[in-house]
């Protein structure tokens, strides 16, 4: 088989890493990859869904795998099944359970899936009349797609009617064109991932990641500075309760509205003292989630791959080995503000020879025989190790072998699993 990752950054660098351990792949390429890609697998320069179909029918690809939202949202994932090209993603219609906060709040109460109560704005007048009379803490959303900087946890009222002039004062553009303001929920927050083919669904497994961008918990909110798996709260009993009542009815109700979900469903979860509530949903895999799924995973993932795109998952076996992942986010100094680009990153290969570690890259690419930094999270330091413990001391051990002067992490990864 020849399979195409679409992508760039460590999350694909993952998918293409463990893809390329499969006995069905004779051929991978990335689109557009990374450096780190690069080593493993051959990056191609694809720029807009016309080159990356075109290029799919001349190299006679088996499937192509869409690892970004973005991609998924504009159709592209409709485009290559027009042409007669298996697709891993779902189709842009089914893509709007990311793509929409308020459509995904909306399928949820229309089918009674476990949600936070809601309401949707269009303009800010009545954004803020709602917030001076409900009060805070409350969770205030851009509608659209933010890279996972759109929302705010607002503890204060101060803090959620500035939310409002912010999102509506055009800091994420279209995506802040509405929002979505939320009941603030306490509990554990977690990720669960599923595997669908629009008809049935099996789990792919939990790990819980770090949002913000300071130790403790501190800072904004980034695309994720760490996680680790498996998720210690997710039980037997509460991975099948989360089955029962989050994913499978919204595989049920997608099918119902005319567009069902064919891929991954990631969903964010909070685990309140009621049960487990769905916070949003993603349409494809999490990012850093995925470093420490792919490198905990121990069956092959191309036949679910497969599975979800053309149907048959309830024959597909999914395994994870015992050990327990942690993958440490290194990210420019500034991010997720303004950060500086081209900044060299050194001793990647020593850090990448110590035991039970692999290095995934993000924003990284190559200049004068060097490895630059050009993107806001650049590396993802996954480490494996019997215990949670364990493997967060092979991570930040592997960390601290890195020579990037201009890069930071948390220190903290893993911490409420260690603590338990």
């Amino acid at each position: 088989m020849k399979i195409l990752v679409i992508g760039a950054g460590g999350r694909e660098h993952a998918l293409a890493w463990r893809i390329k351990q499969s006995p069905l792949v004779t051929q991978i390429f990335c689109a557009p990859g990374n450096a780190g890609i690069g080593q493993d697998v051959t990056n191609v320069a694809l720029e807009s869904h016309v080159d990356i179909v075109a290029f799919a029918k001349k190299e006679k690809i088996d499937l192509v795998v869409v690892g970004p939202e973005g991609p998924l949202v504009d159709g592209l994932a409709d485009r290559l099944s027009e042409n007669g090209i298996v697709v891993f993603g779902p189709s842009a219609k089914a893509a709007q359970l990311e793509g929409s906060k308020g459509f995904t709040k909306d399928i949820c109460r229309k089918y009674n899936i476990p949600t936070a109560a809601y309401e949707r704005f269009y303009e800010a007048g009545s954004a803020l009349a709602y917030i001076k009379k409900q009060g805070a803490p409350i969770v205030v959303k851009a509608d659209g797609l933010a890279a996972g900087k759109g929302v705010i946890v607002a503890m204060t009222e101060e803090e959620a009617l500035a939310a409002i002039d912010t999102i509506f004062g055009g800091k994420f553009g279209a995506a802040g064109a509405s929002v979505v303001i939320e009941e603030y929920m306490e509990g554990e927050e977690v990720s669960f991932f599923a595997f669908t083919d629009g008809k049935d669904a099996i789990e792919f497994g939990s790990a819980q990641d770090h949002k913000r961008v300071g130790d403790g918990d501190t800072g904004p909110n980034t695309g994720g500075m760490g996680t680790y798996t498996p998720a210690p709260i997710m039980t037997d009993a509460m991975r099948a309760k989360v089955m029962e009542t989050i994913i499978r009815p919204t595989v049920s109700a997608m099918a119902a509205e005319g567009m069902p979900y064919k891929g991954v469903l990631f969903a964010g979860l909070m685990m309140t003292k009621s049960g487990p509530k769905l916070i949003e949903y993603n349409a494809r895999f999490g990012d850093p989630e995925t470093q420490s799924l792919m490198m905990r995973l121990e069956s092959d993932l191309v036949p679910a791959l497969l599975a979800c795109a053309k149907g048959g998952l309830d024959k597909i076996d999914i395994r994870f080995k015992p050990e327990a992942v942690l993958c440490v986010v290194m990210a420019a100094k500034g991010y997720p503000e303004t950060y500086e680009k081209g900044t060299v990153i050194r001793k990647l290969d020593e850090a990448a020879t110590l035991p039970h570690v692999k290095i995934f890259h993000a924003g990284t690419a190559h200049k004068d025989g060097n490895i630059i930094a050009i993107g806001g999270r650049v590396l993802g330091v996954t480490a494996e190790g019997t215990t949670i413990t364990e493997a967060q001391k092979n991570a930040y051990r592997a960390v601290d072998s890195i020579d990037w002067p201009q890069g930071f992490c948390r220190r903290d990864i893993g911490r409420r699993a260690v603590k338990k």
